[in-house]
């Protein structure tokens, strides 16, 4: 049961990663329909609507996949560094790919948010230019989807070793 439960988990990680980074990547196609003005570093743009949904629900749905993740898997903290070293591969597998995964995280729903909210105001603005902001963010949830379901099988894998090994009873004569 623990393992279809496991598999099922990570199917749903990747399916929300994947929904967000094709999120991320319309609307960064839905950005570029829209008027631009691009001078070196600056450029003026008008906001456009259908890359702020989109990229909301990019940013939104990444949120959603990392914190289930986070709460499946349970919680892997080493909080030393001799602890890291007497720990089992797996958790520190586990507690590394934590690390990434919120790196990856934190660095990828900024970016969507940025370019995001960079298309809710209602005229044109003109300042530095958040090319590919959404793109990249969208990228990023695909590797994030691969650290996560490591992290989640890692921390199952750690969670698993912790429980004693259940014997059948041999029955008293």
């Amino acid at each position: 049961m623990i393992r279809g439960g496991g598999i099922a988990v990570c199917l749903l990680i990747i399916a929300m990663d994947i929904v967000a980074g094709v999120l991320g990547i319309e609307a960064e196609i839905a950005q570029g329909k829209g008027k631009h003005l691009r001078v070196l570093i600056f450029e003026c743009k008008e906001p456009v609507r259908a890359a702020y949904r989109l990229g909301l629900a990019a940013a939104v749905i990444l949120a959603a996949a990392h914190l289930a993740a986070n709460l499946l898997g349970g919680c892997t903290c080493i909080f030393s560094r001799e602890e890291f070293e007497r720990s089992s591969a797996n958790r520190q597998r586990a507690a590394a790919t934590l690390a990434v995964s919120w790196v990856i995280v934190l660095l990828g729903f900024s970016l969507l948010m940025i370019a995001a909210m960079s298309n809710t105001k209602s005229k044109a603005t003109c300042g530095f230019g958040h090319r590919h902001f959404l793109s990249v963010g969208g990228i990023l949830c695909f590797v994030h989807s691969v650290f996560c379901v490591a992290y989640y099988s890692s921390a199952t894998a750690s969670w698993e070793e912790g429980k004693p090994i259940s014997r059948p009873q041999q029955p008293h004569p």
